[in-house]
């Protein structure tokens, strides 16, 4: 199991058509490099590979830990992983905060 550690800043998406909101982060550089690496070799936890690209992972921002799954994100190149609001809550975190998100593929 690869661990991949990134400090990055929270993100907002709000949907044009309702009223809901989600946090995610990016994930760009090296990080993405890594996780796309695990991606071609089928290096994911467990060999989970989840629809539109995702993968399974297990995320952890500061106490929290939970299963989620990276997805490809056109707009950086890299991916993104979406932070609940349960995790967002739980952390006291909001758009715009430096987070440290740790990432098991």
């Amino acid at each position: 199991m690869e661990i991949i550690e990134i400090e990055t800043e929270l993100l907002i998406w709000h949907s044009p058509t309702s009223n809901t909101a989600g946090g995610y982060v990016r994930i760009t550089g090296e990080a993405a490099d890594a996780i796309r690496l695990a991606a071609i070799t089928g290096q994911w936890m467990d060999g989970r590979k989840g629809g539109f690209g995702s993968a399974k992972v297990m995320a952890t921002i500061g106490e929290t830990t939970w299963p989620n799954s990276v997805f490809p994100d056109k707009d950086s190149g890299g991916w993104f992983l979406p932070v609940k609001k349960a995790v967002r809550v739980a952390e006291g975190i909001e758009a715009g905060d430096m987070v440290r998100v740790r990432i098991a593929l």
